[in-house]
């Protein structure tokens, strides 16, 4: 079973400007609905800022953003730390759910989405990372579309563990699983 999971699309998140908004959720949108089509389940992670005094939930930073495609049968998980897997039950859901297969897409490319494909891969999961489908903001040090290219190669040259970590786009996942079906 594969599983996606969208990181950290919330309003507050959106308050900086990040590399090409409506193309990323124009992507993701593309992704949640061909896997709700497939009945493969959707995992939202939200960010709780208390530790950062922002993006407290029941606030409408904290909501994600209209623009996504959510529905009630996804799964809302919240997370207090840049990894998702950390001390959520992210881990306990993809194993009830039978998922192998983890398609990450989200925010920010080298905070959030990064930390959670780390331990996505140290816990052995299959990975497929969505390279036209997560984003950032440009930083003091690199802009944005340089972070995401940087990652999106750092990310197929990990050694991975016990499972794998590939790099598709959205295109290259619609079309392979049209193909198989």
């Amino acid at each position: 079973m594969n599983a996606l999971l969208v990181i950290d699309m919330q309003n507050g998140c959106f308050q900086t400007p990040r590399y090409e908004k409506e193309r990323i959720v124009s992507n993701i949108n593309s992704l949640i609905e061909y896997f709700r089509i497939t009945n493969q389940p959707i995992y939202f992670i939200q960010h709780n800022g208390f530790k950062e005094n922002y993006m407290f939930p029941e606030t409408e930073d904290y909501q994600i953003i209209k623009e996504l495609h959510k529905d009630i049968s996804d799964n809302f998980i919240e997370k207090t730390v840049n990894n998702a897997f950390y001390e959520t039950k992210l881990e306990e859901k993809l194993v009830k759910d039978k998922v192998r297969t983890i398609y990450i897409t989200g925010l920010a490319t080298e905070f959030c989405v990064n930390a959670t494909i780390l331990d996505a891969l140290n816990r052995n999961f299959n990975i497929v990372v969505v390279n036209d489908s997560h984003t950032t903001a440009n930083r003091e040090l690199m802009n944005a579309n340089k972070i995401i290219e940087f990652y999106n190669w750092l990310w197929i040259n990990l050694t991975p563990t016990k499972g794998s970590i590939m790099s598709k786009s959205v295109k290259e996942i619609i079309d392979i699983k049209k193909e198989k079906e």
